[in-house]
């Protein structure tokens, strides 16, 4: 019970935590480059000139993109503070031959003293080096005292499972709240006092997981128990937990896995978000542009379509309907209303050929898919991307994840307006569950080989078969 309130008023408060931390992070950087420079100039007695007006304000834009670039913002709970100091020097080498380079083509390098320059320059990286171990150091011990803390369960009950707990246990500055262990039905060491609390049996884990919104699991098992590895593993498909095995040299050739270390503890990710932090970024800005685009060059047509609607038949001209967003959490999402009904709640009927609860508007809306143009604003809203799993109706989602094995995986990363399985023909009715499976296929092979150019390739593709009408009716 303590549990359970406790993750029914923590989702919200985990995600603007997150937030505060990424401003705090972005902030702090630019006032350490910023803060160093303007020290330096006020201790050589230098006028606030123009010139270093602009490039204070040009430092403000361009600090935070490079670093995210070089990956310092993307740190893991249980990296060392120092492993951030080649980051922030590549970092900083980056920024300076950025600098150079528009100096160099604008002529502007006579506007700056080179002794202020050259101090800067060494100044700003020991500074930014200060910082970042204040500002983990501080973060560690707020995730100690259980700012942001994530909840995490180990499966198992061995040497392996009491060395991971301990690691939790020792350093609570990784911020990761320790429920218990879920046992092997047939292990001996349930008697064990070294891995209590004991919750449950490896069966139960599961439902566990999916009630309390468990955050991480930890498969600690033997290898000689593939056979019940493999079937936790499949269960756990129908979660949004992030799953670990430790250590899980078995599946290096299941899927390109990640690589952590624990304090000396490898662990391997079975699944996580597909993205680094800077791939996240590249897709997030593309997204974002691309959507503003379109958007206002297809004003004109959203607001004929909009009266279309309008005229057609009472009732309004959005149809928001409630779909699982990023990490199955619930989105509205918009389109057009193509059908007299407002379907959204625990059944909702797919449409078909000749539908009678669709207008005449809105099946030409349909077939040329244009009733998903409102979309690109939930693209602008971030909650959903130009490409990625197609987001199916909340009554959907529970219908399918307990037929499709893995049919919760697709919702790692945020759903698109187009996809992988779309740009081959599955999109629109889906009629039987062979087809849904087959969706879900290249849903799963979208995550499994994502990459910039692979979301192009659908993009492009999604351009030529707009107007093919492919069961969309």
């Amino acid at each position: 019970m303590a549990l359970s309130k406790l993750k029914s008023n923590s989702s919200d408060i985990s995600r603007r935590n997150r937030r505060l931390i990424w401003l705090f992070q972005r902030s702090i950087d630019i006032l350490a480059i910023v803060g160093s420079l303007w020290i330096i100039i006020f201790a050589y007695k230098l006028p606030a000139t123009q010139p270093l007006i602009v490039l204070s304000s040009f430092l403000v834009l361009i600090v935070p993109a490079v670093f995210q670039f070089v990956g310092l913002y993307a740190f893991h709970r249980i990296e060392q503070p120092a492993s951030e100091y080649p980051r922030i020097w590549l970092g900083w080498g980056l920024i300076i031959a950025v600098l150079l380079l528009i100096g160099f083509l604008t002529q502007s390098t006579a506007y700056f003293s080179r002794l202020v320059l050259s101090f800067w320059f060494v100044l700003s990286p020991l500074c930014l080096c200060l910082v970042h171990r204040i500002t983990r150091s501080t973060l560690r011990n707020l995730w100690a005292s259980g700012f942001n803390r994530r909840t995490a369960i180990i499966a198992g009950t061995g040497e392996m499972s009491q060395q991971v707990a301990d690691q939790f246990y020792q350093n609570p500055q990784m911020g990761i709240k320790f429920c218990g262990y879920f046992a092997d039905l047939d292990t001996k060491t349930l008697t064990d006092q070294n891995c209590l609390p004991h919750i449950g049996h490896l069966d139960e884990l599961p439902e566990f997981v999916r009630r309390f919104q468990i955050d991480v699991v930890y498969i600690t098992l033997p290898l000689r128990e593939e056979q019940v590895i493999s079937k936790l593993i499949m269960a756990l498909q129908d979660t949004t937990a992030c799953v670990y095995f430790v250590p899980n040299l078995m599946m290096l050739n299941l899927m390109q896995a990640r690589v952590h270390n624990m304090n000396g503890v490898p662990i391997i990710a079975v699944w996580e978000i597909p993205f680094s932090k800077l791939q996240a970024l590249a897709k997030r800005c593309i997204d974002f542009a691309i959507a503003a685009v379109i958007t206002l060059a297809i004003l004109p047509l959203l607001i004929l379509i909009a009266i279309a609607v309008k005229l057609s038949s009472p009732g309004p001209i959005l149809f928001k309907q409630q779909r699982y967003g990023l990490n199955g959490e619930n989105i509205t999402v918009y389109k057009f209303r193509s059908m007299r009904v407002m379907e959204n709640g625990n059944q909702v009927t797919q449409a078909t050929q000749s539908d009678p609860r669709v207008t005449k508007v809105g099946a030409f809306l349909r077939r040329t898919s244009l009733d998903e143009l409102p979309q690109f604003i939930n693209v602008l809203q971030g909650r959903m991307s130009l490409v990625g799993p197609r987001p199916h109706a909340v009554s959907h989602n529970e219908h399918y994840r307990r037929l499709i094995q893995g049919y919760m995986l697709r919702h790692k990363v945020k759903p698109g307006i187009t996809g992988w399985a779309q740009v081959n023909g599955f999109r629109g009715e889906t009629q039987t569950i062979d087809k849904m499976e087959k969706r879900i296929e290249y849903d799963i092979h979208y995550l499994n080989h994502w990459s910039l150019g692979l979301d192009i390739q659908i993009i492009l593709r999604t351009a030529l078969v707009f107007f093919k009408h492919q069961n969309a009716y």
